[in-house]
C-alpha cells in the first residue's frame, strides 16, 4: 500500500536537489541527503560526449530521485558574467528541456578556491585530487544554496 505522506500526517518529502560543478573535462557532482540537510559528494563525471554525459546525469537523477537542479555559476570577482558563464547557463536550459526538472544557477565564485585550500590540508595530489576537487566544489555550492535558501525563509 502506498502512502501520500509520511508518518504523523506530514507531506512527503520533496526530492532531493543535485548540485552540478560544470567544466569542459570534468562534472562535479553533490546530492542533498534524504532529509534535504547535508551535502554528499558522487563521483566525478569525467565527460566525453554529450550523449555519454546526459545518460549519466539521467540514470543519477533517477538512482537518488533528484526533483530539482543546482549549477554553479562562474562570475568574475567584480560580478561580471564571462565565457564559461555562458557555457553553463546554455548547459543548464539542456538540463531543463531534457529532465523538466528547475535548474537553479548559484554564485559559485570562491567555491573552486575553497576546494583547494581544503585539499591543500590534507596533502592530497595527483589525479586523486583531481577527481576530489570537482566533487569537492559540487558539495559546496550545494552546501551554500541550501544555507541561502534556509536564511530566505526566515
Amino acid at each position: 500500500m502506498e502512502h501520500t505522506s509520511s508518518p504523523g500526517g506530514e507531506p512527503p518529502r520533496p526530492g532531493r536537489i543535485l548540485a552540478i560543478d560544470f567544466g569542459s573535462r570534468r562534472v562535479g557532482l553533490a546530492v542533498t541527503d534524504e532529509l534535504g540537510l547535508t551535502a554528499q559528494g558522487l563521483p566525478t563525471l569525467h565527460r566525453t560526449n554529450k550523449k555519454n554525459d546526459f545518460n549519466h546525469l539521467r540514470r543519477t537523477i533517477k538512482q537518488f530521485g533528484v526533483a530539482e537542479i543546482v549549477m554553479g555559476l562562474p562570475l568574475r570577482m567584480s560580478g561580471e558574467r564571462g565565457i564559461q558563464s555562458d557555457k553553463v547557463e546554455a548547459f543548464a536550459e539542456e538540463l531543463r528541456a531534457r529532465f523538466k526538472l528547475p535548474v537553479q544557477l548559484f554564485d559559485e565564485r570562491l567555491t573552486s578556491v575553497e576546494a583547494n585550500r581544503v585539499l591543500d590540508e590534507t596533502d592530497m595530489g595527483g589525479r586523486r585530487r583531481i577527481d576530489v576537487v570537482d566533487q569537492l566544489a559540487a558539495v559546496l555550492i550545494l552546501q551554500a544554496f541550501m544555507e541561502f535558501r534556509n536564511s530566505q525563509k526566515q
